[in-house]
């Protein structure tokens, strides 16, 4: 199956490249573009595209009112949306996530990691990068004391496997990258996530992330010490 991306991107220039770069991948073709959010969703609505790379900073309606209103059409919800930017402040990744997206990823990337993005995106999968999800957890670290919490033995219902699983998306892994890691094939990282999900009643990948840190199965490591996460 060939899947059907739209690109939403204020910059000619750099649409052009993002298309150059997934037209490479034979399963992926850019199917339109959009200079703007308001054209993003008018084309969303057109065309049904798999999924939509959306940037957030964009003249007339920006990327996030677009996402809002795109997740909120029930008509869409074959569209998923990839957030592509250079903003991966804590406050556009909670924005976006909000919002709808599906996932949230820096315009730094290389050309595979965009074309592996889309590809996750699509198959209906939560994907923040490694910058998004310290901005994530930076930002729950700074929620309330009495902030709903969850105890570690709620974890018990987790196979060691899938606590090892749940540790490394923490991290801001992509499955890809966890099945590379441990050797195993992507589907089988995917099943063991979505297991975990499941059982821990994580709605999303976003919040598998946070349930890691509030149960304590991963900590924050002092600011400048490696990724920022390390697991308990």
């Amino acid at each position: 199956m060939t899947l059907r991306v739209l690109l939403a991107d204020d910059q000619a220039l750099l649409r052009g490249a993002f298309r150059m770069l997934l037209d490479t991948a034979d399963d992926i073709t850019v199917v339109g573009e959009a200079a703007d959010g308001r054209e993003a969703v008018s084309l969303t609505r057109e065309l049904r595209p798999d999924v939509v790379v959306m940037d957030i900073r964009m003249p007339e309606v920006d990327g996030l009112s677009a996402t809002a209103e795109i997740a909120a059409d029930p008509g869409l919800r074959g569209s998923r949306i990839l957030i592509l930017t250079t903003y991966e402040t804590d406050e556009y990744v909670a924005q976006a996530l909000r919002a709808g997206a599906g996932g949230f990823i820096g315009k730094g990337i290389g050309a595979e990691e965009l074309v592996d993005a889309v590809r996750t995106i699509a198959a209906g999968d939560t994907l923040l990068s490694p910058a998004a999800t310290r901005s994530l957890v930076a930002r729950f670290l700074a929620t309330p004391d009495d902030a709903p919490r969850h105890h570690p033995e709620r974890l018990a219902v987790l196979t060691p496997r899938e606590r090892e699983m749940v540790a490394l998306v923490a991290t801001g892994l992509s499955n890809q990258e966890i099945a590379e890691r441990m050797f195993l094939s992507p589907f089988t990282v995917r099943a063991h996530v979505q297991r975990a999900m499941t059982k821990l009643e994580a709605r999303d990948r976003a919040q598998l992330v946070v349930i890691a840190y509030r149960t304590g199965l991963v900590h924050a490591s002092p600011e400048g010490d490696g990724d920022g996460e390390r697991p308990a």
